[in-house]
């Protein structure tokens, strides 16, 4: 196969026999029917970055005139195993912007958030957390208590910006297991550069840590690079890609290292960024961000049905 598109934008063009797609994701890919036409041949699908509790999924690539239901004759495809994060790094990194055909990232950020992410627990249950805080979106639409500033709609604290690399050990189960939940917003000047370094770290069981795919909502961003262990502010943006970085929405963040992404924040609203594996989303692993609510018109009543809002759509 060989890929050409990624999440909407193109990609200079990359020939593989396997592919990571996580969830969020999307690809296009070429294939050449260059193969024995009077035979049928096997694709196969199987679960990364978790043990499989599946059989491979098959499906057959039909030569015509041959039946669809001719039984190819060669053995289905191996894929890699579900815990090669070495081949799942290499792969990620091999996706660069077609030459011409995207924006380059602005050279520097106006802002830099550091996100840890971290399994937790709060009140005996198992939760996710970003820098301590575990996201409990309120019944209040973020949207319509900013805009019309509906007190006690969320918590106008702002989440913090980073965590401390020298005060938490990303290889080892964490020392004090209990999060917070919150619903603060991250809120940036419209039209502002911002960096956001995804962190991974262990998981309450030892030897332990998972793979992300992290979504943002309302916007693209560059992937600047990938790193192992924890984040060095100082060091390792002297590694970024600045160059022909793609952009992408959703970006897989590995087992004990980190992620770097950059993003304008152009789009007046309120949007989520969190990982999109459903679960982890629901239990927490999630920000929110904003910008340019003011320039957002009125909202039409059908948002303002939920949490507080209900009370100001009775003045519309």
């Amino acid at each position: 196969m060989t890929v050409v598109e990624a999440d909407g934008h193109y990609v200079e063009p990359v020939e593989v026999e396997n592919l990571d797609v996580y969830s969020g994701e999307s690809y296009s890919v070429l294939i050449k029917a260059d193969q024995d036409p009077t035979k049928n041949y096997w694709a196969a699908v199987n679960v990364r970055g978790r043990k499989p509790n599946t059989t491979t999924g098959l499906a057959i690539v039909n030569y015509l005139p041959n039946l669809s239901t001719k039984v190819p004759t060669t053995q289905p495809p191996q894929s890699p195993l579900w815990n090669d994060y070495a081949y799942s790094k290499s792969l990620a990194k091999k996706f660069v912007a077609l030459t011409g055909h995207e924006e380059p990232p602005p050279l520097k950020p106006t802002r830099q958030l550091i996100l840890l992410n971290t399994q937790k627990k709060i009140n005996g249950f198992v939760k996710w957390a970003i820098n301590n805080i575990s996201l409990v979106p309120p019944p209040t639409p973020y949207l319509a208590a900013m805009k019309y500033k509906i007190k006690g709609a969320y918590d106008t604290t702002p989440p913090p910006d980073a965590y401390h690399p020298r005060d938490y050990n990303i290889t080892i189960p964490p020392t004090n297991p209990n999060a917070v939940e919150g619903n603060g917003v991250y809120v940036f000047k419209l039209n502002s550069v911002v960096d956001v370094i995804l962190q991974n770290a262990n998981t309450l069981n030892a030897n332990n840590s998972e793979i992300h795919p992290w979504h943002l909502h309302g916007h693209d961003f560059w992937i600047l690079g990938y790193g192992e262990g924890a984040f060095d502010p100082q060091k390792d943006p002297k590694k970024y890609n600045l160059v022909n970085p793609p952009l992408r929405n959703t970006v897989a963040l590995f087992p004990y290292g980190w992620t770097a992404l950059r993003f304008k924040a152009d789009n007046p609203g309120v949007w989520a960024f969190h990982c999109h594996l459903e679960a982890h989303f629901f239990m927490g692993m999630g920000v929110m961000f904003a910008e340019g609510i003011e320039r957002v018109g009125r909202l039409p009543p059908s948002a303002m049905g939920c949490g507080l809002a209900i009370n100001k759509m009775l003045h519309y």
